[in-house]
């Protein structure tokens, strides 16, 4: 018997019993199956490849992912990956936003945003979720209260409402460079 059923032409469908195939070996030809399938919703469906210069306005409807230039201003309904082979010089607005590359200009992430290892960030960024990984370089402004977050902090601490009203710090200033340890 060949390993992983290599040597048979037919791939068992999803939850029908197959005699003398090991639940790995039908997992297997599932996930090989599913990676040869073209994009689904939770995959890319707009892709700016190497190369590509685009200035203007680009409006993602779905996930998309950026590896070339782009200058001007970008607005994405899902995901936007900025991938490391990237030079953006624009304002970001997404849902979910992923930096691997080079950003100039503010970023708005309505969920979360993610600034990876090799990530430089010039500019002021706004989400209510920031995940920042080792080595990466952000230097602007960050505000990570969003109007619903602050609503729900002053409920419960109206002490802590006063204070930020008083010192005014809805919005934190920071620099931050975070350099990856060699």
């Amino acid at each position: 018997m060949a390993l992983f059923a290599r040597d048979r032409d037919v791939v068992p469908a999803a939850g029908m019993p197959v005699s003398g195939l090991a639940r790995e070996e039908i997992m297997m030809g599932e996930r090989e199956r599913s990676m040869s399938q073209p994009a689904t919703p939770g995959g890319i469906d707009a892709f700016l490849g190497k190369g590509t210069r685009v200035t203007g306005k680009l409006v993602f409807e779905g996930t998309g992912r950026i590896e070339g230039q782009v200058e001007g201003e970008i607005s994405a309904q899902d995901t936007l990956i900025v991938g490391a082979g990237a030079l953006v010089k624009a304002s970001i607005v997404g849902t979910i936003v992923i930096i691997e590359g080079r950003v100039t200009g503010d970023v708005t992430a309505h969920q979360r945003l993610e600034l990876r290892a090799a990530s430089r960030v010039q500019g002021n960024i706004s989400t209510p979720s920031l995940v920042v990984q080792e080595g990466a370089f952000f230097e602007g402004q960050c505000s990570m209260a969003t109007a619903e977050t602050n609503a729900t902090r002053d409920k419960t601490d109206p002490a802590g409402a006063l204070r930020r009203a008083r010192d005014n710090v809805a919005t934190a200033t920071a620099t931050a460079a975070v350099a990856a340890q060699s």
